[in-house]
């Protein structure tokens, strides 16, 4: 690491902390030559490899954006929208892969989507899974009634 103000390339570990759940780490430097401190913040980063076999950085506005637009019209306000990014970003963190199919971003949006609008889920569901028929939609209606049922009796036993 080169020290922002003499660009020396020796300096040393000075003090060093996780910030985010261990996520990122902020390390504390003193250059050797000019004794400056400085910090640097060292963050792994997630890759998405896509269908094509192209691989580019994991993005929660990509997440808000594609989300966005299976909401609009809905009662859906833009801190729920940030949620639901970090929700994804946290389930695709916790495969513990570096590297992650774009399938399995869709499957981590789907299920909080599912439970932040039923609309919006069908519309995200719809494209991301191909519908081909009316009848691939009524499959995915009777399902969601089902969780919907099934979430309102185990509520309704607490």
């Amino acid at each position: 690491m080169r020290c922002p103000f003499c660009r020396n390339s020796d300096s040393r570990v000075v003090d060093s902390r996780e910030v985010d759940d261990g996520q990122v780490i902020r390390r504390r430097r003193s250059c050797a030559q000019c004794s400056r401190r400085f910090t640097t913040v060292e963050e792994a980063v997630l890759a998405v490899v896509k269908r094509s076999g192209v691989t580019e950085p994991f993005s929660r506005d990509k997440v808000v954006r594609g989300v966005r637009r299976a909401c609009q019209g809905r009662p859906v306000d833009e801190d729920r929208l940030q949620q639901l990014a970090q929700k994804v970003e946290e389930t695709i963190r916790a495969t513990g892969s570096a590297e992650v199919p774009s399938h399995e971003v869709g499957l981590a949006i789907l299920g909080p989507l599912r439970e932040l609008d039923g609309v919006a889920y069908l519309r995200f569901a719809s494209v991301y899974r191909s519908f081909s028929s009316v009848e691939d939609f009524e499959k995915e209606i009777a399902d969601l009634r089902a969780a919907m049922a099934k979430e309102l009796a185990e509520q309704d036993e607490q």
